[in-house]
């Protein structure tokens, strides 16, 4: 059996869950809408059997910690997915956060409030922040000690002051998703 294609994501609100499965509809992908929560409620375990079930590839997946220090509920469930032999990691979407006990990451880019490339990290607006290849979250914590092929940095999904709203087609969530499948080669 072939590795299935995954996206992991840094959220887990409300927010997060309509963006994403719009995109993920949009793009002939699949969500597990069972993976939001704020914090995420799946285990690693729970998350993989779920993923396993989905009909085709790529599968995006949310985790959240909703702001716990350090390696919260979202990670190790995020830790558990990454790690597992039937799953083959595209890339994360490092969702930007202000909570009290945000934590930071490196970036290999990042995609701003206007759909533009950076080099610089986000806030949750999708505004470049001051520091090249680094960015702050909640559920971050533990990207820099998983094998990833790239971490894409974007602004707080489906909100950004309005700039990735659904109702407008969540622009940058679809930005930053179909990035990491280009870049991935997944479409080759």
């Amino acid at each position: 059996m072939s590795r299935r294609k995954v996206i992991l994501i840094t959220d887990g609100d409300e927010s997060a869950l309509k963006a994403i499965e719009h995109v993920a509809r949009e793009l002939g992908g699949r969500c597990i809408s069972q993976s939001w929560g704020n914090p995420s409620h799946l285990t690693g375990e729970e998350i993989v059997k779920l993923i396993l079930k989905t009909p085709y590839d790529p599968v995006l997946v949310m985790f959240d910690d909703c702001g716990f220090r350090l390696e919260g509920p979202g990670e190790a469930a995020m830790r558990h997915v990454a790690n597992d032999p039937a799953i083959d990691v595209l890339g994360v979407i490092a969702v930007a956060s202000s909570s009290h006990y945000h934590e930071w990451t490196k970036v290999d880019v990042s995609i701003d409030r206007f759909g533009e490339l950076t080099e610089y990290g986000v806030d949750k607006y999708g505004v470049a922040d001051l520091e090249i290849g680094r960015m702050n979250g909640d559920t971050v914590y533990i990207l820099d000690e998983l094998d990833l092929p790239i971490v894409v940095g974007i602004g707080d999904i489906g909100k950004m002051g309005g700039a990735d709203a659904v109702e407008i087609g969540a622009p940058i969530t679809r930005r930053a998703v179909e990035y990491i499948l280009e870049r991935s080669g997944y479409h080759e």
